[in-house]
This record gives C-alpha cells, structure tokens and sequence, in this order.
C-alpha cells in the first residue's frame, strides 16, 4: 500500500523550500508533496510526478498561521473578499468569536437575506457559501446574555441560567469550540463569576476551552487573571487570555507579574495560555471609555441623554478622577492626543488624534468626545502599551497571537486597525528579522503549532505527512507590513504563495478564486 502511495502522482510539489516546520526546529531544505488536501510527502521529492510543479527559490515554507482571536466570521458569509485581509498576510485557520459570536440567536430580522438560530444552521450557511480560509467558532457569553436576559445589569435568575447553559450545550453540540467572554464591555461585565463558572463548565464537559477578554487588563490585571483561573478550575476547562496586555504607563511593570502567575498555573498543572498581537496601540470602540454602569439600561436608552451638559460634566469629573474600572482615557496618561480615531462617519477625522480632530473642527476636545459617543460608531486606537511588554510576551512559550479583528474588505471598509492586515507580517518583519526578538522558527511555532495544539487542531499546524496542506511561503528578506495607523488599509508584502487544504488561495502575492476553507467542528 505505501509503495501504491508512493507512486502516486502529487496535485502539487513545492520544491526547494526552506521549511520551518512549526515545532520549534531549525529550518531545513526539503520539498513538500500534497495530494487530497494533505501533505503527502516531506524531503527529496526530485524526479516525483506532479500535477503541477513550483520552485520556492529558497523561500521559506511554513504552515499556515493560525489566528487566535479572529473576531467575527460573519464578514465571510457577507463579504467573501473580507478573507483576503487574512489570508494575504498567511493566516489559513481564524478563532471567532469574543462576547458576541454569530449563534444563538433569536428572532431577530435576517442579516442580507440570511437567517438562523443555531450554529449548525450558521455553519450549514457558510459551507454553503464556501469561505476562503478555515475558521473555529466559539460561543460568546454576552451573546447568550444577551438573548435570555437583555442588557439588564443583573444577576440570571435559576431559570434563566438554565437557558443560559442550554444555549451553551447546542452550540458544542453543533461544533462550538469553548466558551468565550468579553468582561470590559456590556453586558458581558454584568456577568458574575459563578454564573461563567455555570456556562464554562458545560463548554468543559464537551473538552471545550474558556478563552476570556478579561476583566481588568490594567490596574487589576492580576485580579482579572485570578478570576480566569478560578473560573477554569471550577468549571475544569482550559483557559486562554485573549490579547495579554498591561495597559497604562503605571501599569506596565504588572506584565511580568502576570506573566509569572500564569506560569505559576501552569506549573501546578493547569491548562493556561494567552496571545498577544504585535502593537502598542490597542482598539476599541470610543464609547468604551464611558464607566459601563451607564450603559446598564442598554445603550439607546443611555446615548441621548448625552446631549445633557450636566451629564456630561459629571461623566467628565468621573473619567478624570476614578480609577475603579477599565478607564482608557487614564491608561493614555489623559491625553486626547493618543488616542487616534480609526473609524468614523466623518472621514477627515480618521487616521488623527482626538485633540487634533478637536482642532480641526474647532471645538474642545471633550465636547467632541461626547459628540461622538453619542453618534455611536466611532472606533480608537488608544497608545496604552509599551514595547517591553511586547518583548517579554514574544519570549513566553505559551503565548501566541491573534489579530483580534475581524475579516475586513480592503475595496469597501471605511477603516480598520492595521493589525487586521499586518499582524502575521510585522512579527516576522519587525520582531523576528529587524529587531531580533526571537528566532523565526520560534515565532512560527507561536503561529501555528502552539495555537494548534490550544485548539486541539492536532491535524494542523505542522508540515509533516498526513498533515492538513495549509501552508504559508514567505521571503523573509522582503515579508513586510504595509498597513499603519493612518493607512491601514494595506495588504503586506514578502508572502508568495498560501494554500488552504491544498487549494492555492494566494499566488504569486495575488488572490486566487479558491474558496477551500471548512469550518472546523470541535471535537469531530
């Protein structure tokens, strides 16, 4: 039978790639064979009949990236092109979902002629439509808050909870691959520690994972990092943190310290990981930095209010002066000119700070701020880490990367963070070759293997035979990350080729009308 296979004509051979084969290893020549979406052969493949043949020149084959924190999939099913802000920077497999996350719903209208409750029915509309890159779903506690209980800041009552944990059992039912939170932003930071531990522990049942947004990254981020181990031990489920941060310049020492506590964990045996992505500046929505006791109504019942001068001394002299809760506008020193706008319905203000925007409208800068709050709509990129933190997180085993954003179309998006489209590339550029942080081989076993194993993707995210074929090829003299914060809208250069199950999705730097990406069901 092996020598049948042997025989075998491949669909595709590389050859003369240096491959990094994403578990840590140095790099070696070799050529890669793939035959039914897989990787058939690894080594001297001279001579061996193939479909069709490409050199590498020398360039780096690796697998492909896998992104741990991915948003939503939801652009994928609308917008097919969205895909491509993943795929041409190498990423073949994202994790979606945070608080939200596409199922359950309830009756809610159609999205574009679309409608569902369920994953599985979510899931049946995707493959249906073909997706560009492979994607893994979590259920988003808020999303499940949010249909049994509303915006209401306030404890499920039993009943409730049990719709809540019913919800929760369906969608890992349906393929779901864990639990995810989002505790910053409401109604997610209504929720309560034992009501996470009721949801988490009916993910954990099904071997699913809890991945968290925490609740603090700043002043109590090592408070917030204890919650998530608790809620992991009781519910008996792995935990992953999502974009691991110490944010506030007075802050900034807590990132060792967290550092160390989950290693601590993870020395005493429990199962903890976290991601990063490669940026200093974080993104939100601009409302965030409102304290979210307001919004516990929900927001249309808050927003108008806005227009209050009253109202809006009080919440100025409570962003200004209390430091109890995620304070943004305190983790960029109370300077509104580090806090850039990204998006909003007045484009010549995107791409510049806040205080300058105020300039060139002619108006004080918290009058704006209100302003645009009360629009709703208006993204930032608040400047409230620092470089060392990166380093330090670049040089833990356990923490991968994400770019926590979702797909974006380059020919209709209005704006974006650049990580959407440069985060893959810039660690390789920025960190791997420029700085020299880490070794390539070493960042590339945070891209793919390591969030692999996290996702329990054990068919992915190494090049070896009987592998899934999604792979990534790369010059790493010229891989480079064009898109910044005031053009972010930017595909990288450097990435030749990306295959997705076998399937070339880019060639030669270019799209290719490929649509083989699955949705992968935990567990199946």
């Amino acid at each position: 039978m092996a020598a049948s296979l042997a025989a075998q004509p491949f669909d595709l051979l590389l050859t003369n790639g240096k491959v990094v084969d994403g578990m840590g290893n140095p790099w070696y020549r070799a050529d890669v064979g793939i035959r039914g979406g897989r990787i058939a052969a690894v080594g001297r493949l001279e001579g061996r009949q193939a479909t069709r043949t490409i050199d590498l020149r020398g360039q780096v084959v690796a697998p492909g990236f896998v992104d741990m924190m991915g948003g939503s999939s939801l652009p994928l099913l609308l917008h097919p092109a969205s895909a491509q802000s993943k795929l041409r920077q190498g990423i073949t497999t994202m994790f979606a979902g945070e608080g939200s996350s596409e199922a359950p719903r309830g009756d809610e209208p159609a999205i574009e002629g679309y409608r569902w409750r369920t994953f599985g029915e979510y899931f049946a509309l995707l493959e249906k439509k073909g997706i560009g890159l492979n994607v893994l779903h979590n259920v988003g506690a808020a999303q499940v808050r949010r249909l049994v209980i509303g915006d209401e800041d306030r404890a499920p009552t039993p009943a409730e909870l049990n719709r809540m944990r019913q919800h929760v059992e369906q969608a890992m039912r349906d393929g779901a691959a864990g639990l995810s939170t989002a505790l910053i932003y409401p109604p997610g930071t209504y929720a309560r520690t034992a009501e996470l531990v009721a949801m988490a522990e009916v993910a954990g049942r099904h071997g699913g994972i809890y991945s968290t947004h925490m609740r603090n990254e700043s002043g109590k981020l090592l408070e917030a990092i204890a919650e998530s181990m608790e809620i992991g031990t009781k519910a008996a489920i792995p935990v992953h943190i999502y974009h691991l941060k110490a944010a506030g310049q007075e802050n900034w020492p807590l990132m060792a310290k967290a550092v160390e506590a989950i290693q601590r964990a993870r020395d005493n045996g429990q199962d903890v990981t976290a991601d990063i992505y490669p940026y200093i500046r974080n993104g939100l929505g601009l409302s965030a930095l409102v304290h979210p006791r307001h919004f516990a109504a929900g927001a249309r019942a808050f927003l108008p209010k806005l227009g209050d001068a009253a109202l809006r001394r009080e919440l100025r002299r409570e962003i200004e002066a209390t430091s109890n809760w995620e304070n943004w506008y305190r983790h960029v020193g109370s300077d509104w000119s580090n806090i850039l706008i990204a998006q909003a319905s007045d484009k010549s203000m995107e791409g510049k700070s806040l205080a300058e925007a105020a300039k060139l409208k002619g108006k004080d800068a918290w009058d704006l701020f209100f302003e645009l709050v009360q629009q709703g709509g208006v993204s930032v990129n608040p400047k409230s880490m620092d470089e060392a933190q990166k380093h330090l997180a670049l040089r833990t085993p356990f923490v991968s990367f994400c770019t926590d954003a979702s797909p974006t179309d380059i020919a209709t998006a209005t704006g974006a963070h650049p990580r959407a489209f440069g985060s893959f590339p810039r660690v390789l550029a920025h960190y791997v070759r420029d700085g020299k942080v880490i070794s390539m081989e070493e960042a590339i076993r945070k891209m793919t293997s390591l969030p692999a194993n996290r996702l329990s993707l054990f068919d992915r995210g190494r090049i070896a035979p009987g592998m899934a074929a999604d792979l990534v090829v790369f010059d790493p003299a010229r891989i480079v990350d064009k898109a910044s914060f005031t053009q972010p809208l930017a595909f990288p250069d450097g990435i030749a080729h990306v295959l997705v199950n076998g399937q070339l999705a880019v060639e030669n730097g270019q799209p290719t009308a490929s649509a083989a990406g699955r949705v992968l069901r935990h567990g199946r």
